[in-house]
């Protein structure tokens, strides 16, 4: 099986491409980095995607920040979005590849709606404002592949994880999520010797964050078995966490001893946004990462690119 991933300098994309590599010699994996192709660009990649002739794409790539960084250009992230997800559905469709695996995100569910969220909840109420851009290109590209499988007969799925962390994350303070924040922050913070952290929010906001390997490892396994699938599916850990308690464990973790300086004048998002991944479980999905493995795996990864 030929299978093209998008998106494999990132966090998820490295983490598949190893795994396919370890766990499946019937695949000849080709790996598409921004350096290779602009998705932006509809002709560029409908040509790749002419070339390899695929018989399966993992659609891994995504222009993707926290919270600060949507807040400052939400034009910018669904923009971007729509024209890659665009620019990869449309070569796809066109070619009729028959499987295809489209990355959602949490950040397609309503705003402050019921817990656990579950998949028919998309599209029920409004949007978290401070990442709306990004949601709003995610939910076009996840119809765009239920359209396509139902007109065309494809096989293409929506994988709708939660938060993911873990190595090769982004540890930058402008772009980077939850869990790859507070690593950077308390490091930096035990490095200058600094009395505390300051934390966005009062720390009582919730959410759920799955190690990337464990996605990794299920996606490399069901590929190739798409076509019973339904449109759309949860993959979490079942389980979330406070702002706060990530932190605290973010602590412990680097071996920092400072206070935590939380402000609540400053945006935290979604107050929680737990997900129902009891479908998933029905396709094989079973994450076994515990937190505190999964952190300190993410911070040797990190240390490791400041020493390079």
């Amino acid at each position: 099986m030929r299978v093209l991933l998008t998106g494999g300098r990132g966090m998820l994309g490295s983490a598949i491409r190893d795994d396919i590599d370890r766990l499946r010699d019937d695949v000849e994996l080709h790996v598409i980095t921004r350096a290779a192709v602009d998705l932006r660009d509809a002709t560029a990649t409908r040509a790749m995607i002419d070339e390899i002739e695929p018989d399966a794409i993992v659609h891994a790539a995504a222009r993707v920040g926290g919270i600060a960084a949507n807040m400052a250009d939400p034009a910018g992230y669904l923009l971007d979005n729509l024209l890659v997800d665009t620019s990869v559905l449309s070569a796809a469709i066109a070619r009729r590849v028959p499987e295809l695996v489209y990355l959602g995100s949490s950040c397609m569910y309503p705003k402050d709606y019921r817990q656990p969220l579950v998949e028919s909840d998309v599209l029920a109420a409004p949007l978290e404002p401070t990442n709306e851009g990004y949601a709003l290109a995610k939910i076009s590209g996840s119809r765009l592949c239920q359209y396509a499988s139902e007109q065309f007969g494809l096989a293409f799925r929506t994988i709708i994880p939660s938060n993911l962390y873990g190595p090769h994350d982004d540890f930058s303070l402008d772009h980077g999520h939850l869990i790859a924040a507070a690593i950077a922050k308390t490091h930096a913070a035990k490095m200058a010797g600094a009395p505390y952290v300051d934390v966005w929010g009062d720390g009582t906001a919730r959410r759920e964050f799955t190690y990337v390997q464990d996605l990794s490892r299920w996606i490399t396994g069901v590929l190739g078995g798409l076509g019973s699938f339904p449109p759309l599916l949860n993959v979490g850990c079942g389980y979330d966490r406070s702002v706060r308690e990530f932190y605290e464990l973010a602590r412990d973790v680097v071996g920092y001893d400072g206070d935590l300086r939380f402000d609540a004048s400053r945006p935290v998002g979604m107050h929680q946004k737990l997900m129902d991944s009891t479908r998933a479980r029905g396709f094989g999905w079973a994450p076994e990462t515990t937190l505190a493995v999964g952190m300190s795996e993410a911070y040797a990864h990190y240390r490791r690119t400041l020493d390079d």
